[in-house]
């Protein structure tokens, strides 16, 4: 089997080794490290390759906490080292910037990062009976398969919800529905923890007798989705609390439903927020732009610093909960929300919400191109943007910097996924 010196890791974490000019990539080796590895798939350019052997380790190799490691798709960095993981994630969104983008940040700030375990508060794992691995299995995906991993236990799960892996499974293969319930979502907040069950048909009365002696014995809510996530409604116990989170250094609280976008990290969350308003650095009588803003992550931190706030969101019930969560918090008066497609945003349409100070955005993995292409004269003098996708962040970097006269003061790494290749970071551009 040929043997390759590994390079570097790409954006999903595996190793690159190169052979002849064609790049290697190989599943779970680190850079520095000499390894056989066995190719699975062959292009022309490139080939997909499995780790045999290390036959030198890398120094941040370490032995993975998690025994499902290899075969779960949850994870692919538990055999790095957790700050080093820190470090080619930073490397990762410098290299997008300048071979994407073109750019380079004047300072890189440093990386906002937290407790490597327990940290998922949300997670959708799914659900399948497979008689020839013992019944009903309840997990992530198996790594690069469609199929559900055999998990027992999962260290990046809060403990409580971890402990629940072995007993959901043993609740839903005693449910007469056990093969129409394909998959289970999590969302723990300050108050509870709820499960929403995905059911493709109702539940009978010995179901939910059943579900309904799961949810007392393990101090859970369950909520049922009979089609898309709008559709989930709150089954058992209905009177308790609400799913919420909080960012006490700025004194908001919000409820969400467990089918709703938050960021899975609360604690990192909390940092994150706290260096955007540093870096925006809202002041009273400021008009600015959060843009993205789900159900107000962001906008009500701006608020609270005096500054009036609008905030455009594509999805009319998370603009619904944050205009709600303004009211609860008394900021209904400094903060304006608005339900608009943000990818189909023109000169035009960004011109009818005003002139602005500031800007926040915050888009999806696909970035927010058309925002920044329809930036106009009035744009504003600064923009803090939150990215979950560092390609997409350099190319909307390169037209902010080439285009739009922006400077790139600074940008860093948020490691929001510890153990996973995913890369958040944050951006600060500003204009003369």
């Amino acid at each position: 089997m040929p043997i390759g010196i590994i390079e570097s890791l790409d954006h999903e974490a595996r190793g690159i080794a190169r052979q002849e000019g064609k790049a290697i990539f190989v599943d779970g080796a680190l850079p520095g490290e000499t390894v056989e590895y066995a190719s699975f798939r062959r292009k022309p350019n490139y080939e997909l390759a499995h780790l045999v052997e290390v036959i030198k380790p890398s120094n941040a190799r370490v032995e993975p906490s998690c025994p499902h490691f290899n075969i779960c798709g949850g994870c692919a960095m538990q055999h790095l080292e957790p700050s080093t993981q820190v470090a080619v994630k930073q490397r990762i969104l410098e290299d997008s910037l300048w071979h994407i983008g073109r750019v380079r940040p004047e300072t890189m700030l440093p990386p906002i990062h937290g407790e490597a375990w327990g940290y998922r508060h949300k997670a959708r794992l799914g659900v399948r009976n497979v008689p020839n691995k013992g019944g009903m299995l309840v997990g992530f995906h198996e790594r690069r398969s469609s199929y559900i991993a055999d998990i027992r236990t999962c260290p990046i799960l809060p403990p409580h919800v971890s402990d629940l892996l072995m007993p959901m499974r043993e609740l839903f293969g005693a449910l007469s529905i056990f093969d129409r319930l394909p998959q289970v979502e999590v969302a723990v907040g300050e108050e509870c923890t709820v499960l929403v069950l995905r059911i493709l048909v109702p539940l009978t009365k010995k179901d939910e007798t059943l579900v309904k002696e799961f949810a007392d014995r393990h101090q859970v809510v369950i909520y049922l989705q009979p089609k898309g996530p709008d559709t989930a409604q709150r089954f058992y116990p209905l009177p308790g609390p609400a799913l919420t989170y909080s960012l006490p250094e700025f004194d908001v609280s919000f409820e969400f439903r467990p089918t709703d976008f938050t960021q899975v990290n609360h604690a990192v969350n909390r940092v994150l927020v706290g260096r955007a308003l540093r870096m925006l650095d809202p002041q009273p009588g400021e008009r600015i732009a959060d843009l993205f803003c789900g159900l107000g992550n962001f906008t009500l931190p701006i608020a609270r610093s005096g500054a009036t706030v609008v905030g455009i969101e594509g999805s009319p019930g998370l603009v619904k909960r944050g205009q709600e969560s303004a009211q609860r918090n008394g900021l209904a008066g400094k903060v304006e929300f608005g339900v608009a497609n943000l990818f189909d945003c023109t000169e035009e349409s960004l011109g009818r919400l005003g002139r602005f100070d500031k800007m926040l955005i915050d888009p999806p993995r696909e970035g927010a191109i058309e925002v920044v292409k329809a930036l106009g004269a009035e744009a504003p003098r600064r923009i803090v943007y939150v990215s979950c996708n560092p390609a997409t962040l350099a190319r909307d970097a390169a037209v902010l910097c080439q285009v739009k006269g922006y400077t790139l003061r600074s940008a860093g790494v948020v490691n929001m996924f510890p153990h996973t290749a995913h890369v958040e970071s944050i951006a600060l551009f500003e204009r003369k």
